[in-house]
């Protein structure tokens, strides 16, 4: 077994950036055999399964709790790849027996079954240098900040053009034709509305339930990385629309992940939104900025994405934000600012500027709180 000390620490400290590369599911090939490693953190399970079509549905094979702080780890030997295979966790807890897809899945087949797809076997060949070189050279152009001006097209990849028998396109088909478009049309960015897993079409992609897969609606996630790549390619830059503020309730997702509040505020004056019905972030829990953090440098590293726009700040920034008087509480400041999100808020410019000084971090937000852009 693996020494994870230092990332379980760094994880529940909150300072792991990389916890997708500790959680989820890993491959290690060794004398022709696939190695794969399964990780979930459920600290209130009584008992983690796998169940999986490679292992079979019905019957889970359990895994092991490695660290005090509720870490579950499985050690699968095959003779040959699991690529594309689905995959669940089982969990049994106090209040039942739940089947979930792993929140770190790259991989989804969403809808309402969700079961993760184990996809591992990075194969994807970028030729984006050009533009990733120059995309600092073009931010500080002369020393000043964005010297010149940027024309953002907002897309929701569903709706912007269908077939005529009301299929989508693929993200290799859109890469054939949105590069030309947005030329023509003289923008110098496209914004993607939401393209993590969500179940329901109507929600244009903000609420998430697998929050590192993009959404297999239009293809695998190489595809979707070669939409990005034609798009550099063509001289536009990519913002994603992030949504760190909530998650839907729907069955297979973070929702009371391990049989209790997890990802999600504890208490009723925090936990859920009356007027989207989702469930808030538990924004001071550590391993939640370890699982945010590393989400939005996930899409960075992996996608090579220029910018964030971050969904939905004034929920995240007010502890009164759609309530009623008597149902939320100051902070021990006497005021309405949910300290918890702003120090997240701070710590995540933090970690991005730290490695991608070229980012463009843009909030959703339209009260006068001091320091949003």
């Amino acid at each position: 077994m693996a020494d994870i000390s230092y990332p379980s620490y760094l994880f529940s400290e909150g300072t792991n950036y990389h916890a997708y590369e500790f959680l989820g599911v890993s491959l290690d090939v060794s004398d022709g055999k696939f190695i794969y490693t399964f990780r979930v953190w459920a600290p209130n399970a009584l008992q983690v399964g796998l169940i999986s079509d490679f292992s079979g549905w019905e019957y889970p094979l359990f895994m092991s709790r490695i660290t005090d702080d509720g870490i579950f780890e499985l050690v699968y030997r095959s003779d040959y790849s699991l690529e594309r295979k689905p995959y669940k966790f089982r969990l049994f807890t106090e209040k039942g027996i739940f089947d979930k897809g792993d929140p770190y899945a790259a991989f989804s087949r969403g809808g309402w079954d969700g079961a993760s797809l184990i996809f591992l076997e990075k194969r994807y060949q970028w030729s984006d240098s050009k533009w990733m070189q120059g995309r600092r050279e073009r931010l500080f152009c002369n020393g000043e900040y964005l010297s010149v001006p940027i024309n953002i097209y907002e897309l929701h990849l569903g709706s912007f053009i269908r077939h005529f028998d009301n299929r989508y396109y693929s993200y290799t088909e859109l890469a054939n034709i949105l590069p030309s478009y947005l030329k023509e049309m003289g923008y110098t960015h496209v914004e993607f509305l939401p393209v993590q897993e969500h179940p329901f079409d109507g929600s244009w992609g903000y609420q998430v339930c697998a929050f590192y897969a993009p959404t297999s609606r239009f293809g695998t996630p190489d595809d979707l990385r070669h939409l990005i790549n034609s798009l550099h390619k063509a001289g536009i830059g990519v913002i994603m629309d992030w949504v760190p503020a909530h998650f839907p309730k729907d069955a297979w997702g973070l929702y009371e992940f391990d049989g209790k509040p997890l990802y999600e505020y504890q208490g009723k004056d925090r936990m859920e939104s009356r007027s989207w019905g989702t469930r808030f972030f538990d924004l001071g829990r550590e391993e939640i900025q370890s699982f945010l953090v590393s989400n939005a440098l996930y899409f960075f590293r992996e996608f090579h994405i220029d910018g964030l726009r971050v969904d939905a700040v004034a929920s995240m920034i007010y502890l009164d934000y759609d309530r009623m008087p008597g149902e939320w509480h100051p902070n021990h400041l006497g005021t309405n600012e949910n300290l918890e999100a702003t120090a997240f808020l701070r710590k995540l410019n933090t970690a991005i500027y730290s490695e991608f000084p070229d980012a463009l971090m843009i909030a959703e937000e339209s009260t006068s709180f001091g320091g949003i852009t």
